[in-house]
């Protein structure tokens, strides 16, 4: 198990990996599910206008030109396979990759190297379901979706997470789709939003940290401490849902946000209404004093 991540050899690799591999410089991870024969299923955004996902796309698209322009991806003929209305896509392995280093997601780990761990989106203390139902659950949202691509609340990782454990947010909760948290369950959105909250909300504890690097360990432990709480092996707002099940799970949650979010306006018009007539009274005193 490594610091940051866990570096594996494509011949240690088994149908039903969880993998994901390091872009942009560290800066962002892209998950997925190998399903064997060198071919990985992912999730990116909704194709449009006749093209692939972005990710797919550009994937596809930088393994053609490095291989000659040929009009078909030398690897496998239908990579980059992906339904019109649907962000899951099926790629080959080296599309997939992008030229970066392959990982594999780990899980069952114990908290102490959950939190020992400097990234998010690494692994989990969830644990994983048997490789053949996550590649069965990988293929049937390859036919049926897998939602809206949300960067924060349903991303690539998130997707992983699902094919793996079966486990998704309840539905119901606060109004944002029953996430309980505003963020989904990947680790990368825990850390990303982790760490300006970790920042925060240490600042109260600043006058019990010895200068700098006292300010620092704080932080850093507000930061961990974020991102244990939020992985999907520890909170308790979620449940286990057969995968076919997901589509009406899904829609129940959104139906869910849709209404809080009709209530919300609706209580929010009164004020609104009340804001409008108090601008508009020193307009009325003018008038009176005129006449």
């Amino acid at each position: 198990m490594g610091l940051l991540s866990h570096r594996v050899e494509r011949s240690e690799m088994k149908p039903g990996d969880h993998i994901y591999t390091w872009r942009a410089g560290y800066t962002y991870s892209h998950h997925g599910i190998y399903v064997g024969g060198s071919k990985v299923v992912h999730f990116t955004r909704k194709k449009e206008a006749g093209t692939a996902g972005l990710d797919s796309a550009i994937a596809v698209s930088s393994l053609l030109l490095s291989q000659g322009g040929s009009d078909e991806c030398p690897t496998f003929p239908d990579c980059g396979f992906q339904l019109p209305d649907s962000g899951v896509v099926l790629t080959c392995l080296d599309c997939f990759l992008r030229g970066g280093a392959l990982h594999r997601f780990e899980y069952g780990v114990p908290a102490a190297a959950f939190l020992a761990k400097l990234r998010g989106g690494t692994c989990t203390t969830a644990r994983a379901d048997p490789s053949d139902a996550a590649v069965r659950r990988a293929m049937h949202l390859l036919q049926n979706g897998f939602g809206d691509y949300d960067v924060f609340e349903n991303n690539c990782e998130d997707f992983a997470l699902y094919c793996k454990t079966g486990l998704l947010p309840a539905a119901g909760g606060d109004g944002d789709g029953g996430t309980g948290t505003g963020i989904g369950r990947s680790g990368q959105a825990a850390s990303a939003v982790g760490v300006p909250l970790a920042a925060l909300f240490s600042t109260p504890f600043k006058l019990l940290a010895a200068g700098p690097l006292g300010m620092a360990a704080v932080t850093a432990g507000v930061y961990c401490a974020g991102r244990y709480v939020t992985d999907i092996g520890v909170r308790k707002d979620v449940v286990k849902v057969e995968v076919e099940d997901l589509a009406a799970h899904l829609g129940w949650r959104r139906a869910k946000a849709q209404e809080a979010a009709a209530a919300l306006k609706k209580q929010q018009q009164p004020e609104k209404k009340k804001a409008a007539a108090k601008s508009l009274l020193p307009l009325k005193r003018k008038r009176e004093i005129c006449v």
